[in-house]
């Protein structure tokens, strides 16, 4: 079987990527480029992990598209154009800055895409349930009406998965850990700012953070 997946280099879709491989599935990683500040960051990360899994003979492929030209006019403080990236919990309404319009709409028919033309009977997003409160189109009924949309566009050939949708950060974590090879959490870029180390503050990580503190383990990346 083959998956196409989108890999941001991220814990949730790293954990997604081992959750594939370890069912024997033939994945293929679509890595973004569309001006995020922490782009440059995660896509290093997703392709450490690509690197990874193929130095252990897993099958996996890697697939870089840019889409930057795309994005430069979009709205969001994630993006470059936009303003500082808010600190604090996912839960505060600053978060709902870092949403990008249109983001995972546009990846799906690019995943969806890719997957007719490569014969996958699949695309995987890591949508978790700690996405809901702030991303639209993080939510079950989004999820719903993808499926139905790819399912019509493909005439049935490729439907949508979210194996880690009912899962929280923490849970993720825990079924990474229980992987054989473990997730190489290490090699992960959680951070949503522009800066090599992760920052510490960023919903993004207060959230990892968090998730790691939960299961009593040291999170192995480097905090400024």
């Amino acid at each position: 079987m083959k998956t196409v997946m989108g890999l941001s280099g991220g814990m949730d879709s790293a954990t997604l990527l081992g959750l594939l491989l370890e069912q024997g599935v033939e994945v293929h990683c679509c890595t973004f480029y569309y001006g995020s500040k922490h782009n440059k960051w995660e896509n290093r990360a997703a392709k450490n992990i690509i690197d990874f899994y193929q130095f252990k003979k897993f099958p996996v492929f890697g697939h870089p598209i840019d889409l930057r030209t795309i994005f430069m006019d979009f709205s969001s403080d994630l993006l470059l154009t936009g303003g500082e990236i808010p600190e604090g919990h996912y839960e505060e309404k600053s978060m709902k800055r870092t949403v990008v319009p249109g983001r995972n709409t546009i990846f799906a028919s690019i995943m969806m895409g890719l997957a007719e033309s490569i014969g996958a009977e699949e695309i995987a997003l890591g949508v978790h349930s700690g996405d809901h409160h702030i991303y639209p189109d993080c939510r079950e009924e989004y999820i719903q009406s993808l499926s139905h949309t790819v399912h019509l566009a493909t005439e049935g050939n490729v439907i949508v998965s979210t194996p880690l949708i009912e899962n929280n950060k923490t849970s993720i974590l825990e079924l990474g850990f229980r992987m054989e090879p473990k997730v190489p959490y290490g090699m992960t870029r959680t951070c949503y700012t522009d800066h090599p180390f992760a920052c510490g503050k960023c919903g993004s990580c207060v959230e990892r953070l968090e998730a790691f503190a939960n299961l009593k383990i040291k999170d192995p990346i480097q905090y400024q």
